[in-house]
């Protein structure tokens, strides 16, 4: 492992150093929306809605694995994006 997302996003310059002195690179999102309540998650036609909505150039898009409706609409999303010119990158191509 050599890249590091803060859970829940919270970092400070203490934790961004030390994880930058033990060899990782952090990486933060650019989305995010609300689908890590296992027990509150949207429907399948508003998540879409949301993260379609939102797509932009150089986007890291953070979607939890713990969401069944994530889960569902991925193979959705990825067609959706790639339609309207979007390609997939590994951090290592991004970062290049």
């Amino acid at each position: 492992m050599k890249y590091m997302r803060p859970p829940k996003g919270e970092f400070s310059e203490r934790t961004l150093a030390e994880t930058n002195n033990l060899g990782y690179k952090n990486v933060m999102w650019s989305f995010a929306y609300k689908d890590w309540e296992e027990d509150n998650q949207p429907s399948k036609e508003d998540a879409i809605k949301i993260i379609t909505e939102n797509f932009h150039p150089g986007e890291i898009m953070l979607l939890h694995g713990t969401s069944k409706t994530n889960t569902e609409i991925l193979s959705e999303i990825i067609k959706k994006a790639r339609e309207e010119g979007y390609e997939f990158y590994s951090l290592d191509e991004f970062e290049g």
